[in-house]
């Protein structure tokens, strides 16, 4: 674990002031990894297997057996329960943590199973058939049955407000986009509305639960924002006749709204007159000097003639973030004009828990992650990496980002400077995605067929 040290300041360091434990490895399927709301349990899948270990101890509270390959895997709000979808078969499968005897199971049949998910309530699933024919409401109370016929997609245009009361679909009717909003208690539809959109790419709530952005096609540069009862609010275009918004995120306080778009740009509109407030660009070669670049530097082991490489592949090249001067190139890559979805424009856009700070990627910059400060307005880090960037989460409780590139290395970048950790294990453990636990003591770490936690404990006392 090596931090930067140039410029080091020792006070600025107590967030790093954890020691770090890793578990052994386990076994894991396609990535379906996933901890309990409640923080208590994780749960994972190995084809048809699905296995809940409690956090703390990592023992095995529970196994179950599926009827094919688990496509997909979610817990219900409160942790009682754990739906997989079997899409091969068309079915879903519920457990019971509070029963193990308890079972069900729902049958798509020939209507085919695209996508699953679970009501805010947790007693209610949402399936959407093949084809995007409809999305049925199952309930696990009553054994009723509803449905919601026209959805525009299917694994997309499905929003729930943050409190659970309201849900908005995405609907395609007579070749027109529109908005349906239901009521989560009866599933009536309270208001249905036509959007101003030629092709709607997708939408997402308000923290808040009181507003909905709309998204148009990439061909088309439009943003519309509407109140939850349908009422037009506010619409935003920054250019025309050029590919557009490819990225949408609210702030956490709801005061913003982030626009990535293909011309490498993020645009922040503020909620009272929808205008924008700042532009964040994504230029090539950084000039400011109060822009602090972290730059991902490794030695390899030196190998002499006459010495076998093979010998050399199991120790990993050591690394450490070197402050970079200005002016300072930011490596890029050129987009194949031949081939479809160009990697070019800002892809990812996120906001850290406290509204501090927001995280983004550049697509044609894969190994960088560029950091703004949402105070001032204004880029404060990038951090540049050996390979290019697999994902990157915010922590839910301190302002702290965690980066993985897909080597056997967890990165973290916080106010204090950016460190990296070597994942102790055997063998090729390269993480492709990760998560954070709840509390923010733990993180889970996910190779191609396997998974580790990491342990963070206070080494204050």
């Amino acid at each position: 674990m090596i931090r930067y040290n140039k410029n080091y300041r020792q006070k600025d360091t107590i967030i790093f002031h954890k020691e770090m434990n890793f578990s052994e490895s386990f076994k894991q399927s396609n990535q379906l990894c996933q901890f309990s709301p409640d923080g208590s349990y994780l749960a994972n899948s190995t084809q048809f297997r699905l296995i809940i270990r409690d956090v703390k101890t990592l023992q095995i509270k529970a196994l179950f057996t599926c009827l094919d390959n688990i496509n997909y895997l979610e817990w219900s709000c409160d942790s009682a329960y754990i739906l997989c979808g079997l899409f091969k078969r068309g079915l879903i499968q519920v457990w019971s943590l509070e029963n193990t005897d308890w079972t069900c199971k729902i049958d798509h049949g020939s209507m085919g199973l695209v996508a699953v998910r679970w009501a805010p309530d947790g007693r209610h699933i949402l399936s959407t058939s093949d084809f995007k024919l409809r999305i049925t409401v199952w309930s696990l109370v009553n054994k009723s049955v509803c449905y919601i016929k026209y959805p525009k997609h299917a694994t997309k245009g499905v929003e729930f407000t943050k409190d659970g009361k309201f849900m908005a679909v995405a609907e395609r009717r007579n070749c027109k986009d529109f908005i349906s909003v239901f009521s989560c208690d009866s599933w009536d539809m309270l208001k249905h509305f036509e959007t101003d959109t030629k092709d709607l790419a997708d939408f997402a709530f308000s923290p808040n639960g009181c507003m909905i952005a709309v998204w148009d096609t990439k061909l088309e540069y439009k943003v519309v924002i509407y109140s939850l009862d349908g009422r037009f609010i506010s619409s935003y275009s920054a250019y025309d006749f050029a590919l557009g918004v490819k990225s949408c995120a609210w702030s956490p306080s709801n005061q913003f709204l982030a626009i990535g778009s293909y011309d490498q740009q993020v645009r922040i509109l503020n909620n009272i007159t929808w205008k924008v407030v700042s532009d964040f660009k994504h230029p090539p070669k950084l000039t400011n000097t109060n822009v602090l670049i972290y730059e991902e530097s490794g030695k390899k082991p030196v190998i002499l003639p006459w010495e076998n490489q093979n010998n050399y592949k199991q120790f990993s090249v050591p690394s450490q973030y070197i402050l970079q001067d200005v002016p300072y190139q930011v490596p890029t890559i050129r987009p194949d004009p031949e081939k479809p979805n160009p990697k070019l424009g800002v892809g990812t856009v996120t906001f850290s828990t406290d509204n501090k700070y927001m995280a983004t990627k550049n697509d044609c910059m894969p190994n960088a992650v560029w950091i703004w400060d949402m105070i001032k307005m204004k880029l404060t880090s990038i951090v540049v990496q050996a390979n290019p960037v697999r994902s990157f989460h915010w922590d839910y409780s301190e302002t702290r980002l965690g980066i993985v590139t897909g080597t056997n290395k967890l990165y973290m970048w916080s106010p204090a400077g950016c460190l990296s950790v070597q994942v102790p294990e055997e063998g090729d453990f390269h993480i492709a995605q990760f998560l954070w636990h709840q509390s923010s003591d733990a993180i889970l770490l996910m190779s191609k067929d396997h998974m580790c936690l990491c342990y963070l404990q206070n080494n204050e006392n």
